[in-house]
């Protein structure tokens, strides 16, 4: 006869596999829900017929596992690339650390500035200056000093903008190399000829494959690179792009993929060449760039990106099959990058205002340097002194 403890143990572990069980017909039932036919391929195709056969190679989910990997290895490689590459070239262009007053130790304001405010009120810092035994002065000197002392030095910068200006560059040079030749890439509506019948070219794998790692990198590294005013949305595009590039691999939709990965990555080169020439204090080199990148960026993402890409993939793919929920999603998530794509144009569009009327900030997404000189008094809520140059310095 069984004992008590027996039959407890017993019954546990008939909990267990009722919820052993439980869990995976749960997680079966979702996966074949989520890769139901009908959700992401159109009326009348299956799964199956994405399958190799007849000299066609056609994309996988399961190809995608490596990109997580990769993205480890890109994080890897850009350790070395700063370090052994991005270093010397800072030296040799004159990038220097500019050098920080130190912050004399005070438990009082250290503690209000890591529990309450990096940027105290008039009245908290009349408040400190009579518990520190400090003028008020010396309280907002302290606050700005310390503030600084937290932020990323131009030296990081310079590392991080030529790390994403070697890649944007060879992928851009990439992409052209496996484009330029394909007729779709001239008449956007070859695109939809025999889809989702395309067979995958090894141009594209890699294309894809080394985009997605990319991204991915910057995703998980996105915590402490320097960090901006626009994290948020850097984080949604970041994201929207993998989801994008993921369905479109799943989907078959590689064409179109490899449109945009281009049209994205085209100004992205001039950005990060402007930031590197802007560090190294050549400002007639950084204002030229910036002057070329604005106009490159307003023509790639506001008119061929909307009227080009998704006018092709909204209304082409209607004289082939009928809408289905997978044209939706795909279109949608395009929508979202245009979104942002406007949120950048706003920013890039109020600095080149700023450039021509002779008031150009600092980037309006950078956490920049605050002078010793200043005032707490003339920064804006979130730190940053604005400064009222005619230069174009783009951080």
């Amino acid at each position: 006869m069984e004992t008590p403890p027996q039959i407890v143990g017993r019954v546990k572990t008939v909990k267990i596999v009722t919820f052993s069980l439980c869990l995976s017909v749960m997680i079966e039932t979702i996966s074949k829900w989520f890769w139901w036919d009908r959700l992401w391929l159109p009326y009348n195709l299956m799964w199956t017929d994405l399958e190799d056969k007849e000299g066609r190679v056609y994309a996988k989910a399961s190809h995608l596992y490596i990109t997580v990997p990769l993205a480890v290895a890109f994080l890897v490689v850009r350790y070395l690339f700063e370090r052994l590459i991005a270093t010397p070239c800072a030296a040799l262009l004159g990038v220097r650390e500019p050098t920080r007053p130190k912050v004399a130790h005070n438990s009082v304001l250290e503690l209000h500035f890591i529990s309450h405010s990096r940027n105290p009120r008039q009245a908290d810092i009349d408040g400190l200056s009579k518990k520190c035994s400090l003028t008020p002065r010396q309280v907002e000197r302290w606050f700005r000093r310390r503030r600084n002392r937290d932020r990323p030095g131009v030296l990081k910068k310079f590392r991080e903008a030529s790390w994403r200006l070697a890649f944007y560059f060879c992928a851009s040079v990439g992409g052209l190399v496996a484009l330029y030749d394909k007729e779709w890439f001239y008449d956007t509506r070859q695109m939809w000829v025999g889809y989702p019948k395309q067979s995958m070219l090894e141009s594209q794998y890699w294309y894809y494959i080394l985009e997605m790692g990319f991204y991915w990198s910057l995703l998980l590294s996105i915590t402490f690179d320097v960090k901006r005013k626009d994290f948020k949305e850097q984080i949604i595009h970041h994201l929207a792009t993998l989801i994008l590039l993921s369905f479109s691999w799943c989907a078959n939709y590689i064409r179109v993929g490899t449109l945009v990965m281009l049209v994205h990555d085209a100004s992205d080169v001039l950005l990060e060449s402007a930031k590197l020439f802007n560090y190294a204090k050549w400002e007639k080199t950084c204002n030229s760039l910036f002057v070329v990148f604005a106009i490159v960026f307003l023509v790639t993402r506001l008119i061929i990106f909307p009227f080009w890409i998704i006018h092709c993939t909204w209304v082409y793919p209607l004289d082939h099959y009928p809408p289905f929920f997978g044209y939706y999603f795909f279109n949608v998530m395009l929508v979202v990058l245009l979104l942002l794509h406007i949120f950048w144009a706003y920013l890039i569009l109020r600095m080149v205002k700023k450039f021509l009327f002779g008031s150009l900030t600092k980037d309006e997404r950078s956490d920049n340097e605050e002078d010793e000189g200043e005032s707490s008094l003339t920064e804006d809520n979130d730190g940053h002194l604005k400064a009222t140059n005619g230069s174009a310095n783009h951080h």
